[in-house]
């Protein structure tokens, strides 16, 4: 691979959602043309039209320097591409792409997720599939509507060599985005993905009514547990304490905006596993539980509370009972 810095006038974005079209947004403000993919063709059509995308942010205006479109062709040439689709489908995405981006040096992933039944992470399954590509991976405390509306927000953005972190940070930053470079692209993907199983886990606590007290200590251990996780796969100690870890994880685990969180307030309601998915669609934290638990215990890894989450999920445990469980463990010193 070549370390010459890639150009960033126009920069790809594939996922037409809220947060794909946030962060078209954000590369916008920062001066770069955006080409902005999707694969419903009406839908990319209207928002070429309306420059609004209709379904997710109404209110929000697309600037003339983002294409909207659902041909793949236009993605061809360019050398940066942001990732933000679903993290259990980013996979046939690309495979399907793939003819179309020969010309790419860096995908830079915003998928928040662990791809069930594979045991890998994102960046070493696009690896797969795009050997001559480098991977960066962004995260942080971020939600799509706020960033739509440019305001103040931090994230982490992570590529292993350092003047491609420190080139793509400029190209995405403004004063209302502020992208901090760093090169544990491991570290970024793990508090990417736990943090949705955390905020399902705060969900199901408020869901109960069992405090803020107890939802405290649950939020507390359950950044001990992502720190437990990380550093055994390379992620380092202070990313996991930084944006993309604790940031990340203080958001989505309290605030409702979050869709993992709101599927653990009804699952903590009594709601049925389906009858939720079915109202709220892609909550990422779902099949991130059972990918983590598995690969958790392949590694001996103690993770109580995902594990806990993940046999909620999975049929096995009751809420009640996965509470009692985790109430019941041995007393010991706090690590």
């Amino acid at each position: 691979m070549s370390n010459t810095v890639p150009a960033t006038h126009t920069i790809g974005v594939i996922g037409a959602g809220a947060w794909g079209t946030a962060l078209a947004l954000a590369a916008a403000r920062a001066g770069r043309d955006v080409v902005l993919w999707g694969r419903d063709s009406a839908a990319m059509s209207d928002m070429a039209i309306s420059r609004r995308n209709a379904r997710h942010l109404p209110d929000i205006d697309l600037p003339a320097n983002i294409t909207p479109t659902a041909d793949p062709a236009a993605l061809a040439g360019l050398e940066v591409v942001l990732l933000v689709v679903p993290a259990q489908l980013a996979e046939d995405i690309i495979s399907n792409l793939s003819p179309h981006l020969a010309g790419l040096r860096l995908l830079l992933l915003c998928c928040k997720g662990i791809v069930a039944g594979r045991g890998a992470f994102l960046s070493q399954i696009m690896g797969e599939q795009l050997a001559h590509v480098r991977m960066g991976a962004l995260s942080g405390p971020s939600f799509a509507a706020d960033v739509a509306r440019s305001l103040p927000t931090a994230v982490t953005l992570a590529i292993e060599d350092e003047s491609w972190g420190e080139a793509l940070s400029q190209a995405l930053g403004s004063p209302s985005f502020r992208p901090y470079w760093t090169s544990d692209l491991r570290g970024v993907e793990i508090g990417g993905a736990l943090k949705n199983v955390y905020a399902i886990a705060s969900g199901i606590v408020a869901g109960r009514g069992l405090g803020d007290s107890a939802r405290a200590a649950l939020i507390a251990r359950a950044f001990a547990e992502m720190c437990r996780c990380g550093l055994p796969f390379g992620g380092r100690s202070e990313t996991l304490s930084g944006l993309s870890g604790l940031g990340d994880l203080v958001l989505t685990t309290m605030s409702e905006q979050s869709r993992n969180l709101r599927f653990g307030l009804a699952l903590g309601r009594g709601e049925a596993v389906e009858t939720i998915r079915a109202r709220l669609g892609t909550v990422e934290g779902i099949a991130t539980a059972g990918a983590i638990s598995a690969l958790a215990s392949r590694h001996e890894i103690d993770m109580p509370i995902a594990g806990a989450v993940a046999a909620i999920l999975a049929g096995i445990l009751s809420v009640e009972a996965a509470i009692d469980g985790l109430m019941r463990r041995p007393l010991r010193a706090e690590t």
